[in-house]
């Protein structure tokens, strides 16, 4: 099926384990809400011939948060399936301020999906998450308030 990029901005208050909760759950709606495929979240994830081979190409491929900001290896185990917070360095490097918005983040997603190459990409938000299997979070601000995340990964093979 090949690999493929997704982003979302989510509410946040406090708990990334919430938010990232309430994400996939919107988004198992979205995907699966017929009910004809898997009748909830948890239907899906005891799919793990399906999970473990396709996934869904999109966040319900996270099943965990880790707390490091170093970046996952490439062949570990261990890291996939996880979800990390960007290391306030590239934070700061992407958006000039430890203090994004929610429009900066929407803009930079916007120009890494407009990327003319390959390396222009890799240079982007976007391309601060290499290995598949794994996503990364911003948290984003309103009036120097945390509310929301933006989160953006990379899933398939």
């Amino acid at each position: 099926m090949g690999a493929s990029g997704w982003d979302y901005v989510t509410g946040y208050d406090g708990s990334v384990e919430a938010a990232l909760a309430t994400l996939r759950a919107r988004v198992f709606q979205e995907e699966y809400g017929d009910g004809t495929l898997y009748r909830s979240l948890e239907n899906l994830y005891k799919d793990e011939e399906f999970m473990g081979t396709e996934g869904t190409h999109t966040v319900l491929d996270i099943d965990r948060i880790v707390a490091t900001d170093a970046p996952p290896t490439r062949s570990g185990v261990a890291d996939h399936g996880t979800l990390r917070p960007l290391a306030l360095s590239r934070v700061v490097h992407h958006f000039g301020t430890d203090r994004p918005s929610v429009g900066q983040y929407e803009e930079l997603v916007a120009a890494a999906n407009e990327a003319a190459s390959h390396d222009e990409h890799e240079r982007s938000l976007l391309g601060e998450c290499r290995t598949r299997w794994t996503g990364c979070y911003v948290v984003l601000y309103r009036d120097d308030r945390p509310t929301h995340l933006g989160i953006f990964g990379f899933s398939g093979d």
